[in-house]
């Protein structure tokens, strides 16, 4: 959409130029809620909008001259833009211009000096007023004050100029009157009008009746711009019918002509050729129009004028350029596709289909350029963007136009992608196996886990925490015995493990980022605890204190290899820890009894004589296979019935109970009962730590 507004130049600041609001049929609070905004193609920002009112305003002096010289129409070009979604509209603002220039000479008086013998007819240009504005406001007449010589006729040049020029219309005889004083007023078309005068002294001379004589009234050429230096551009040729150096002619270049254009043009006084000696542009100008001048030697010289239109013809010299109007260099990588990263103004000074332009990027990024309107270009994401498989763009806008060759410029946007949260860490293990061994030191490290983040910065700092456990029972949760380091992941024990009351240990480590919202993740670890020899045997049966022995009688007539006691011991540990030997390490008789390095069974190994002791103490030691081995001993005494008739008498009462159980066997069976009573707790103890 394009909306027009017309204004004066010369505005105060805070003039009003037009309601967007009202010509755009739409609600003022929508256009403040859409951050309206108002971009200027020029360095100059004149406009400013009242977002609250809509209302558009001079913000700059404007000077319709300084903007856009002689050009006849005037226009300044805004840009609309608003967000949600992102619209544009075009607005063109057309200076309109003033009378705030008058017509001015270049001097305030001119001398001329002409031949008394001037023919009727002949013309006298005079330097004419140059006025800034354009339309009726510029130079529009000129008025000659009232004489008996010379009328005025004003030369309309192609284009627009008007030149004055004395126009001889009675014979001068400067017998008669040897000076005329003129003035010449120029005026322009302005109301009111503004005017300046110049002064003109003609002096008459006398000799040189004839002046040069063009063989054409005005000549024509076509160049291509950028022709080289020394071009040949025209052949002037004028004549002079005098003789000597009344008819010897130069050839120059009129005052009349800009300064520019005498850096751009030469003539030879000689031959009258016009060459090219300076940078032929046709994006600075497509027609000049050069003034030369061709005098006679004479005394006093003579001359005349003629007109060069030079037509410049367009070449493509120029490569499109590419102007940001709005760029952002940082890219959110959650940005939905068609998000609006820069907005591109794209021109080409050539004419034609030499200055049509079009713009591309490649295919290959998650970019793409949409056409808003001609010479406009919006760079939108074309894809979801990820930074941690890409984090940095380098964007080339390519910008080529329709010439032959065409002509390109790439321009490139560098866009940084800033990184979201999207990304939860992740363990390097899915589970950790740790061994411990028991009686570990305090703050002993037990197992590092490890997490990583392709986050960047805050979003990839990574925190550790060991869960404490569901249910009531604190004896079940691992912060009690365990803690971890929150960076670096190291798990370390709060207290010495004991494997006769813990052999297994799991928990759930947490890890999570430092993104907000955080990301988190679990990874469960496995802690077994080896056993350690750190419980000697201990001896169940036979019982004994200290100081005391365990005391067993045999009858002397017992016959080997008879069981005399067993010695039951068990140990807290496991495994190899817990294999227990019996040793007969020292008795009375060390033939005379056995003890089983398994079972603990003491046998007696020969009959007894009348020469072996009524009393034997054997010291049985228990040993695990730990290593190194612990052990424990047992003094057992052995006592050796008398025989007579009350030892027949104890004989006969023991056989009198035997319809119970034997001693020895009731001691054994207790023994099991207490062994398999604390397997089944130890069992049982296993299976809770584990769920």
């Amino acid at each position: 959409a394009q909306i027009r507004y017309s204004i004066p130049e010369e505005l105060t600041r805070g003039a009003f130029v037009g309601n967007i609001a009202k010509d755009l049929g739409t609600d003022v609070a929508k256009l403040a809620a859409a951050n309206l905004q108002v971009l200027s193609d020029s360095d100059s920002q004149y406009f400013s909008v009242n977002v609250n009112t809509g209302v558009i305003m001079v913000s700059e002096r404007i000077d319709r001259e300084q903007l856009c010289g002689q050009n006849p129409r005037c226009f300044l070009h805004l840009k609309l833009a608003i967000e949600n979604p992102v619209e544009f509209y075009r607005i063109e603002v057309e200076i309109l211009d003033i009378n705030d220039n008058p017509p001015e000479f270049p001097s305030e008086e001119v001398s001329l000096r002409i031949y008394e013998l001037a023919s009727l007819g002949a013309r006298f240009p005079i330097q004419p007023a140059q006025d800034p504005d354009v339309g009726t406001n510029t130079l529009q007449t000129y008025h000659l004050s009232a004489n008996d010589n010379f009328n005025l006729n004003v030369k309309a040049r192609t284009d627009g100029g008007k030149f004055p020029e004395l126009v001889l219309e009675r014979a001068l005889d400067r017998e008669f009157r040897a000076f005329h004083y003129l003035v010449l007023t120029a005026e322009d078309g302005g109301s009111p009008p503004q005017s300046s005068k110049i002064r003109i002294t003609i002096q008459v001379l006398d000799a040189n009746d004839n002046h040069p004589v063009f063989d054409r009234p005005s000549y024509g050429a076509r160049l291509v711009e950028n022709s080289p230096l020394g071009t040949l551009v025209v052949k002037l040729n004028a004549t002079d019918v005098d003789e000597g150096p009344n008819g010897d002619i130069r050839y120059s270049l009129s005052s009349h002509n800009s300064a520019a254009l005498r850096q751009i043009f030469a003539i030879d006084e000689q031959t009258g050729e016009i060459r090219v000696q300076g940078n032929l542009d046709f994006e600075e100008a497509t027609v000049y129009e050069i003034e030369v001048e061709a005098k006679d030697m004479g005394s006093p010289t003579m001359e005349e004028h003629c007109s060069v239109v030079v037509e410049i013809t367009d070449v493509n010299d120029n490569a499109p350029e590419v102007i940001l109007t709005s760029f952002s260099s940082t890219l959110s990588e959650d940005a939905l596709p068609g998000t609006v990263v820069a907005v591109i103004h794209v021109r080409d000074r050539d004419s034609g289909e030499q200055g049509k332009v079009l713009c591309h990027v490649s295919p290959d990024l998650p970019f793409q350029l949409r056409k808003d309107y001609e010479h406009q270009y919006s760079l939108l994401t074309s894809t979801r963007l990820d930074r941690e498989h890409v984090a940095y763009y380098n964007v080339t806008i390519s910008a080529s136009d329709l010439g032959n060759p065409p002509l390109s410029r790439h321009t490139i946007l560098p866009i940084t992608v800033i990184d979201v949260n999207d990304n939860a860490p992740q363990f390097e293990q899915a589970s950790y196996e740790v061994l411990v061994a028991e009686n570990n030191p305090v703050g002993s490290v037990l197992v590092t886990v490890s997490a990583a983040d392709p986050d960047s910065e805050q979003n990839s700092r990574l925190s550790y925490s060991i869960l404490r456990a569901g249910g009531t029972d604190p004896g079940l949760d691992p912060t009690r015995y365990l803690s971890i380091h929150p960076t670096n992941g190291q798990v370390t024990a709060k207290f010495p493990f004991d494997y006769e009351q813990t052999t297994y240990l799991q928990f759930h480590v947490e890890v999570s980022d430092g993104g907000s919202p955080a990301l988190r993740n679990r990874t469960l670890v496995h802690v077994f605890v080896v056993d350690q020899n750190d419980n000697a045997p201990r001896v169940h049966f036979p019982r004994a204190g200290e100081d005391s022995a365990a005391q067993f009688r045999i009858s002397p007539s017992i016959v080997p290899p008879a069981l005399i006691t067993k010695v039951v011991a068990i140990d807290a540990d496991s495994g190899r820890n817990a294999w227990l030997s019996y040793h007969l390490v020292e008795a009375t008789d060390l033939g005379l009894f056995s003890v089983a390095l398994r079972s603990g069974e003491v046998r007696i190994m020969r009959a007894l004589q009348e020469t072996d002791a009524s009393a034997h103490e054997l010291l049985v030691v228990v040993r695990d296979a730990g290593e190194p081995p612990l052990s424990t001993a047992v003094t057992l005494v052995v006592l050796v019935e008398e025989k007579g008739p009350e030892a027949l008498q104890g004989s006969e009462a023991r056989a009198a109970d035997g319809g119970g159980l034997p001693t020895i066997t009731l001691y054994l069976i207790v023994s099991l009962v207490l062994i398999s009573t604390v397997s089944l707790v130890g069992l049982a103890a296993l299976g809770v730590r584990c769920l």
